[in-house]
């Protein structure tokens, strides 16, 4: 876009209940003027249903264009949606397919996701929504490649961000993408918060209980659990379970749908997180009481699943802190 003698156009799509943050965002960063920062910003507009509309904390959008002109904006950004249970509202749906159908940039924030897969645009590609509606997108639209570990996604013409916050993320990548890192740095420093968050949606996930199904296994996870720091194999587990090793691995995976040991090693970093989160604790005692044995190995197992490494992640939950 930066080639473009005119102003670029992003146009904001609001339906009845769309949450009030996911909405402030891009009214934020691209409804306003930025003096000083580049001699061309955006042209923003609010696009809404004919008829009263109402956002979830009860705000009335005041707007003379319809759905219909977002096919007429260079970018279309969605929301997160009312509720990625119910059927999302076919107009916007059949709105957004039709802006993309016309080469329009189509983002979406949250679980906004839900309204492109409903459209058909994140077919064959990888998307990725809040981590507590990722599962779900992906069991509703299997075509779609979700990836809840990423604070958003970039396909070119197609955007996506996770939760909340990640939606501000992505806002300014596409400032970054459209005007250079140099006024994305400048944003951010407006809007006080970093130009670029290390790490992915991943260190925001909480491990969440066992499943149901899991329970004949519960004694099991129980006594494993408590001997984190202490050597633990497959051929240890069966042992305690009464098992033999092949039995227990297709129990484990019928119950907990992985591997006695990618299981182990999960409810390793997670105790690892909380010793960071709670405790003052060297790396290397953490390392050794979540039974990760030395502190490159913690950091190296923590940094690929978590997406950043300990210490940056002690920084950012630390109660101490």
């Amino acid at each position: 876009m930066n080639a473009r003698a005119r102003t670029p156009t992003v146009a904001l799509a609001v339906t009845d209940g769309v949450p009030i943050f996911e909405l402030a965002i891009p009214c934020e960063v691209f409804g306003y003027p930025r003096p000083g920062l580049t001699d061309t910003w955006y042209d923003f507009r609010v696009c809404a249903p004919a008829g009263a509309v109402r956002t979830a904390a009860g705000f009335a959008p005041v707007t003379a264009h319809g759905l219909d002109r977002l096919a007429d904006a260079d970018t279309v950004i969605v929301p997160a949606c009312h509720s990625v249970h119910d059927t999302q509202p076919a107009e916007l749906v059949d709105a957004v397919r039709a802006a993309y159908d016309n080469g329009r940039r189509i983002v979406s924030l949250c679980s906004g996701a839900f309204v492109l897969a409903a459209a058909g645009i994140l077919d064959g590609r990888t998307a990725t929504t809040h981590w507590m509606h990722a599962d779900l997108l992906a069991r509703r639209h299997p075509e779609v490649r979700v990836d809840a570990s990423v604070l958003y996604t970039d396909d070119g013409d197609v955007l996506t961000s996770a939760g909340t916050a990640a939606g501000l993320d992505l806002c300014l990548h596409i400032v970054r993408t459209d005007h250079g890192a140099a006024v994305a740095n400048a944003l951010a420093k407006r809007l006080v918060m970093p130009p670029h968050r290390p790490g992915g949606q991943a260190q925001y996930i909480d491990a969440g209980p066992v499943p149901d199904d899991a329970d004949e296994l519960g004694p099991l996870l129980d006594w494993a659990r408590e001997r984190l720091d202490r050597p633990l194999t497959v051929a240890a587990l069966a042992r305690r379970a009464g098992l033999t090793e092949r039995t227990l691995i297709r129990r484990f995976r019928a119950a907990t749908g992985t591997a006695p040991m990618t299981w182990l090693r999960n409810i390793r970093l997670d105790h690892a997180r909380s010793l960071l989160e709670t405790t003052a604790l060297p790396v290397d005692q953490i390392a050794e009481r979540s039974g990760l044995g030395s502190p490159a190995n913690l950091r190296h197992h923590f940094t690929r699943t978590v997406g950043v490494s300990p210490s940056t992640y002690r920084r950012a939950f630390s109660a101490r802190a």
